[in-house]
């Protein structure tokens, strides 16, 4: 992974530089004290991956430099800075800001968010090259109808990953219904099918015994992992209503109305428990193929 990293601190700078050398995340192409000369031509001539800019800066500020590289830089953007102010935090998440960290630097927060941005950045890529392949084999071939398999469920990984369940007992579930979905595609352009035909479908490819125990897991997992992506997402809205995940995925995937009651609950410190929500699995289900498969 290559970084640049931008900072008026020279301290700052530093600490970054030390943090990503020990981690062994990746390589400094460059660190330097202000943006003035940045712009998309030079971060594409860098073959940057990931951009650390600090938010304040002298002449031309972090938040200048994103809104001027931001349309044409495909690579990720963390920003720093002192300001916790929500307005200026959502102006800048806005404008396309990936990631936010909080100054002072916290060594683990700094470790955990670049391996973060450089997971999405591999995954990005990934799907980027699957489509390019997909393309060059369609265009050689007009009478193929090849199509690799793993591509939309590679790109609902990346959602999944957004929505902080990518991980969960139910995320593994996800990806196996995106691929029976994908080897399906044209009965589920025509009609989505019912859930529960989708969960008796994948036990019998993975030979199980019991199927109905299987699927009445399956839907438990389901369940239990779109109710830890509702909280997920609540917790943005808490923090910030402009982030870009809370802004995208909130009213899409869930009903908004249990979303600010989860935010609710959420600000009161309270326990939510899985039977204080209204959890619609198919909505979320196709809202995630029709994503995974634009």
């Amino acid at each position: 992974m290559r970084f640049m990293l931008i900072d008026d601190d020279k301290a700052v700078r530093y600490m970054l530089e030390d943090i990503i050398e020990d981690f062994e995340l990746g390589e400094i192409v460059e660190s330097i004290d202000n943006a003035v000369d940045i712009d998309n031509n030079y971060l594409h001539i860098k073959n940057i991956d990931i951009l650390i800019i600090d938010m304040l800066m002298p002449v031309r500020d972090g938040v200048e430099t994103v809104k001027a590289i931001k349309e044409n830089f495909t690579g990720k953007i963390i920003m720093l800075s002192q300001v916790e102010d929500k307005e200026m935090v959502g102006k800048a998440y806005a404008l396309g800001v990936d990631y936010y960290i909080t100054k002072p630097i916290n060594r683990n927060e700094v470790v955990g968010v670049i391996h973060t941005a450089c997971e999405h950045v591999n995954l990005q890529n990934f799907v980027s090259n699957v489509k390019d392949n997909l393309s060059n084999i369609l265009n050689s071939d007009k009478s193929s109808e090849q199509k690799d398999k793993h591509s939309l469920a590679m790109a609902g990984k990346v959602i999944l990953r957004d929505l902080g369940i990518a991980g969960e007992s139910g995320g593994s579930d996800f990806v196996q219904m995106l691929q029976w979905l994908d080897n399906n595609g044209q009965q589920v352009e025509q009609s989505f099918p019912a859930l529960k035909e989708i969960f008796v479908q994948i036990a019998k490819e993975k030979n199980v015994v019991d199927i109905k125990k299987e699927v009445k897991a399956m839907e438990q997992r389901i369940r239990r992992t779109i109710f830890q992506a509702m909280v997920n997402i609540a917790s943005f809205g808490n923090v910030d209503c402009a982030n870009p995940k809370f802004d995208d995925y909130a009213a899409r995937y869930f009903d908004l109305a249990e979303i600010y009651a989860v935010m609710k609950k959420l600000e009161k410190e309270e326990k939510i428990q899985i039977s204080q929500v209204h959890i619609n699995s198919k909505r979320f289900i196709r809202t995630l193929y029709s994503d995974s498969n634009k």
